[in-house]
């Protein structure tokens, strides 16, 4: 049968493994042999550590490849983020001044700009206060929010009230940089009240309360508004201080 044949195969194999084992112990015994073997097993390292360092070089190339496949596959993730802030790129940046454009009307700026010089040296040396304005929200940022603090809300939206505080800020402290012989009845109360509002804890910082918010913007001071303010906490943007039943942002 087929099963016999192939024992008797299996078995006539190892006894040929065997002899030709037997005869190579013999050569190997031979003393005219032993040089040839010694070279031979010379070659056998030289071989074995040619093929580690191959091996070697092999796992290092594979290691490599990897890494330029992340780096491939950043590189594309970079480029999508790219496009998609290029395809929306919100309409609240501010736009490049164009009180001076270049050709024919540059002379006429030039100009202005002599004109306006001996206006200023004649303004007081003292120069107003630089009014600090909150910086928008990066793309980044607004991703680094937590979702349950995020909920529905937007990243144009979160910037929009962040323009909007800007110009409640500025509003604010223009009046308070304003002579007061200069105000109206209207404008020198709330230059009062501004100052009423302060204390040792507000002292060189620019704050605002909820009033200037309802007076000088046309947001709603609510539920959503405050989950902004969470946002802008939370990105180090607005501190709250309290105080005689006031916050001031």
């Amino acid at each position: 049968s087929s099963d016999l044949e192939d024992l008797c195969f299996h078995i006539n194999l190892k006894i040929t493994n065997i002899k030709k084992t037997l005869q190579l112990r013999n050569i190997g015994q031979d003393p005219s042999l032993k040089d040839t073997l010694y070279k031979i097993r010379h070659e056998m390292v030289s071989l074995h550590d040619l093929l580690d360092k191959m091996e070697s070089e092999v796992k290092e190339r594979e290691k490599l490849k990897n890494s330029l496949k992340e780096l491939q596959k950043s590189a594309e993730r970079d480029e999508r983020e790219a496009q998609h802030l290029q395809e929306n790129i919100p309409p609240h940046l501010p736009k490049p001044s164009q009180s001076c454009i270049p050709g024919p009307t540059t002379v006429k700026c030039e100009e202005q700009t002599k004109a306006v010089e001996p206006e200023r040296a004649k303004k007081a040396t003292k120069e107003p206060r630089h009014i600090k304005e909150v910086s928008l929200i990066t793309a980044e940022e607004f991703e680094s929010v937590p979702a349950y603090m995020k909920g529905r809300l937007t990243y144009a939206q979160v910037n929009a009230v962040v323009q909007e505080l800007n110009k409640a800020v500025l509003s604010k402290y223009k009046i308070l940089q304003q002579p007061l012989k200069s105000m109206s009845a209207p404008v020198r109360n709330l230059y009062h009240r501004f100052l009423e509002e302060e204390t040792k804890d507000t002292k060189g910082e620019f704050f605002i309360v909820e009033a200037d918010i309802k007076e000088f913007t046309q947001l709603k001071v609510d539920k959503r508004f405050h989950s902004i303010l969470n946002i802008l906490r939370h990105c180090q943007r607005v501190r709250e201080v309290r105080g005689s039943r006031l916050v001031r942002y």
